[in-house]
């Protein structure tokens, strides 16, 4: 069943790539392709805007600079909700077929370089004691599946949240409570 452009309101879990061959599946059983606010089916090296589903609670998804340190930089909600935020690509780890599949091993990246931070690419952080937290921050590595990169794979499923740092920062973190987003073309 595909999903309607209504509900590409799908959030993400930020699972990290388990360090296995991924199964070969035949075309029937592939899972289903990933829509953006326009019905059409999201496409590797497309650039897309990431954007909350819900109104009233920020704009798209940027990166900056957080807390007391310079690099790498966070990826966080714009605060400001007419903002469409910084446009991305989603590069799966099989990108034979040129589309973007739900609960499949993919990197996502902004367009753009990262300010100081020598790549772009997300990864996730090590665990935050002070908050008890694992960021998403940029200076993650493109491709190359396997136990030396688990940290940069991520599916689209459904549980991503927002965690408000002391200083107002709406940075993307693991969480039981999701973020539901939708995709923009850019």
């Amino acid at each position: 069943m595909r999903m309607g452009p209504a509900f590409v309101v799908i959030s993400f879990l930020l699972f990290a790539f388990a360090a296995k061959p991924l199964p070969r599946v035949s075309a029937a059983s592939a899972p289903e392709t990933v829509l953006d606010v326009a019905g059409k089916i999201l496409r590797t090296g497309t650039d897309y805007n990431i954007l909350p589903a819900m109104r009233g609670g920020g704009g798209g998804i940027t990166f900056a600079c957080t807390g007391h340190k310079s690099c790498p930089v966070d990826v966080l909600q714009d605060d400001y909700e007419q903002s469409d935020g910084l446009p991305l690509k989603f590069i799966p780890a099989n990108s034979k077929k040129g589309v973007v599949r739900l609960s499949t091993d993919l990197n996502i990246k902004f367009s753009g370089p990262a300010s100081c931070s020598p790549s772009a690419v997300w990864k996730v952080e090590n665990y935050d004691d002070l908050t008890g937290q694992m960021f998403i921050s940029t200076s993650g590595v493109e491709g190359n599946p396997g136990p030396e990169t688990l940290d940069n794979w991520f599916k689209i499923e459904r549980d991503i949240g927002i965690y408000v740092d002391s200083e107002g920062f709406r940075r993307l973190a693991l969480s039981d409570v999701p973020f539901k987003v939708m995709f923009k073309k850019f």
